[in-house]
């Protein structure tokens, strides 16, 4: 199944312990990216579930830029937070230094309190057992996000799949329409071409070589050949229809085949004879670019 790199999740989730019931809330998005992208934004003292958490992401995804936030609400008895006087006092030591130093203003109040670790949760100060079962717990919680958001994502990455193979046969139906084009025959081009010279020669009255005319209008013809272009964009869709019905981070690789699809279309265009086949060249360039597009999506 393909996977789209765009998705969003919240989950929410309680934890029972001694001190009281803790809510927590985790909320994960994704973007596109070119690789694995992970920013964690957790409260403090939390150190040991975001390294646990940044090995479990990688398990889930191969491509995305992705940004997860843990919200935790504690429901303890009594108080509920507390203040690290010692963090504040060394904090104020420094800032008047630096207001002496520089001229700055005095810091407020609600700007020391916004300091990471300034304001802790009551009761932070568990036993080992008790933080390791509070750990595992938002970790699971984070799973389940996870889940949540690989699942939208899926959802995704099947619309993208209808619409990748949609263009797939505008692509095709170029292709066949530029091989039944009759400006690619012989006869055509040399019509073209006597015609052209006709009107070059015109006003001398000279007559043209039949013979002649017929070598160049050979020779035009297969230098303005495109059948080449034409079998090599037909292995190129087989071979993007296989890795679509193949599934999974097949992101990267498709780009490449629309790098080669471009090089294809405009290779096409430059040996075009014929408005037709130029007007179709510029056609597929269009769909190959709408059709590269949606590949950035894509895991």
């Amino acid at each position: 199944m393909l996977q789209s790199m765009t998705g969003f999740s919240r989950v929410i989730g309680n934890h029972e312990s001694e001190n009281g019931d803790i809510r927590f809330v985790w909320e994960i998005r994704s973007v596109n990216g070119k690789g694995l992208d992970i920013r964690l934004r957790l409260p403090h003292g939390f150190d040991a579930v975001e390294h646990q958490a940044r090995a479990i992401m990688g398990k889930y995804f191969a491509r995305g830029s992705f940004q997860a936030t843990l919200t935790i609400e504690n429901k303890m008895d009594g108080e509920q937070l507390v203040i690290n006087e010692a963090f504040v006092e060394k904090l104020m030591s420094v800032g008047e230094r630096l207001k002496d130093k520089y001229g700055l203003k005095s810091a407020r109040l609600d700007g020391i309190l916004s300091i990471r670790g300034v304001v802790e949760p009551a009761g932070s100060g568990v036993d080992e057992k008790e933080q390791l079962s509070y750990n595992k717990a938002l970790l699971q919680g984070f799973e389940r996000a996870l889940t949540a958001i690989k699942t939208a994502r899926q959802e995704e990455g099947a619309a993208l799949s209808l619409l990748l193979n949609g263009q797939l046969v505008q692509i095709e139906n170029l292709c066949q329409a530029a091989r039944r084009d009759t400006s690619r025959s012989v006869e055509a081009i040399k019509a073209r071409l006597s015609a052209q010279v006709s009107l070059l020669l015109e006003a001398s009255n000279k007559s043209l070589d039949a013979d002649r005319l017929h070598l160049e209008a050979a020779f035009l013809a297969t230098k303005a050949d495109i059948q080449e272009e034409l079998d090599r964009l037909d292995t190129h869709i087989h071979a993007a229809r296989s890795l679509i019905a193949s599934g999974g981070a097949i992101g990267r690789k498709l780009d490449f085949l629309c790098q080669e699809f471009n090089r294809e279309a405009n290779t096409l265009c430059s040996k075009s004879n014929a408005a037709s086949i130029t007007a179709i060249g510029l056609e597929l360039k269009g769909i190959i670019d709408q059709f590269r597009e949606q590949v950035q999506n894509l895991e």
